[in-house]
């Protein structure tokens, strides 16, 4: 005996498509409401101007320019300063070789030979070795322009910048961040770092202490001397040091 089979209503059909529809669209909306855990940071501007334009310690160029005419070889008395000047650094900073760079095939590459070699003579007095002296030739791209001599060396600096840098407007806007939170803007302080890195002498002192020095031994058995005899230590200073300008106050 077979079993009876009931026939299948396309209204049934039409119910049952739409029920998978909905459910399908529901699926995929929960899918994309998936809350993500994962907390994306970005980077800040430093509120500190120290940190937003430091001073790095770098390897940078010196270089001086002797300007040679077509007439007349050799250094004028400023020139010659300039290059014991520069001789005299580079025994103090240089760390490579002093390049020079002279012209060749120009109206005044005779004159620039003489110049060379009184350079070369003022290099030999300063005490600068002549393997420390590295001669380059090369000829000027723009005729129009005259050729000299160009003197470098690399040393260590004190480098800070680019100044002048504008991200944001520092007037009142809604997009400026820094007016209505009250902090620095971007290129604040940026002048004084580059100014100080400018004017520091010795570059590591911004990095590290220097060493001590020795103590002054004279100064230093007469202050012994006066403490083993049990006198006073202090220094006695002159009445016209003591003078004043007024003595309103008193």
């Amino acid at each position: 005996m077979t079993p009876k089979t009931t026939p299948t209503k396309p209204a049934d059909v039409r119910r049952a498509l739409r029920l998978a529809g909905t459910l399908l669209g529901l699926s995929m909306a929960l899918g994309a409401c998936k809350h993500v855990t994962e907390v994306v940071t970005t980077a800040s501007v430093p509120d500190d101007y120290k940190q937003r334009h430091p001073i790095a310690v770098t390897e940078t160029d010196r270089s001086i320019v002797v300007f040679v005419g077509r007439g007349r070889g050799g250094l004028s008395a400023t020139q010659r300063a300039d290059v014991m000047s520069l001789a005299q650094s580079w025994l103090r900073e240089g760390t490579g070789a002093i390049s020079v760079d002279v012209p060749v095939k120009t109206p005044n590459a005779r004159a620039a030979e003489d110049s060379l070699r009184e350079i070369r003579s003022t290099f030999a007095a300063a005490g600068v070795p002549p393997r420390a002296v590295n001669i380059r030739e090369y000829r000027p791209e723009d005729p129009r322009h005259m050729a000299a001599i160009r003197l470098s060396y690399p040393k260590i600096s004190a480098v800070a910048g680019p100044c002048g840098l504008w991200p944001e407007d520092i007037g009142l806007s809604i997009h400026n961040k820094s007016y209505f939170e009250n902090k620095q803007y971007y290129n604040f302080g940026c002048s004084n770092q580059r100014n100080l890195a400018a004017m520091v002498d010795n570059p590591s002192d911004l990095v590290q202490p220097r060493s001590e020095t020795a103590a002054y031994a004279p100064r230093r058995a007469i202050a012994f001397e006066k403490y083993r005899k049990g006198t006073t230590t202090a220094t006695t200073y002159s009445e016209s040091d003591k003078a004043k300008l007024s003595d309103i106050g008193k």
